[in-house]
């Protein structure tokens, strides 16, 4: 009986369908049994973050662990929304890690120069894509430590 207030959940904020399904893919075939709350756009994100609109009626005691962010994303990109993460008390320190396919410079020096804890583009092949989703999981939710949420 879990009511994820416990859990190290993980928030994956994905618009495609199918990185979406590879992700969920990849976390499972690595061992990682979390929690992993689904969000598609920018938008939804700041929402859930910041228990608002949908998602006002969420357990404000839910931990979340690490935050998987897509750059690529409608109606708030990725950046947009580490800026907003970046910029809130509640959240500044939560662990961001840009998931993404683009393999553009720019994004990556604009990802960390905003906050960013980590970058990892989406490897094509599955079974590197597995690897790097096993090794994300065993760093950010096993041996990452963060500080509590009631400390400051």
């Amino acid at each position: 009986m879990s009511d994820h207030a416990n859990d190290k959940v993980i928030l994956l904020v994905e618009d495609n369908p199918n990185d979406e399904m590879l992700t969920l893919r990849a976390l499972q075939k690595g061992h990682v049994t979390n929690t992993v709350i689904v969000v598609r756009d920018g938008a939804e994100a700041l929402d859930f973050l910041f228990i608002r609109n949908a998602h006002a009626g969420r357990d404000p005691k839910l931990t979340l662990q690490v935050i998987l962010l897509d750059l690529k994303l409608p109606k708030i990109d990725g950046l947009d929304v580490l800026k907003a993460i970046r910029a809130d008390e509640r959240t500044k320190l939560l662990p961001v890690v840009i998931l993404t396919s683009s393999a553009q410079d720019q994004d990556m020096v604009s990802s960390y120069s905003l906050g960013a804890n980590s970058y990892i583009r989406k490897p094509v092949d599955f079974n590197q894509f597995v690897e790097a989703v096993r090794q994300l999981g065993l760093y950010w939710l096993v041996l990452n430590q963060t500080p509590s949420r009631s400390a400051g």
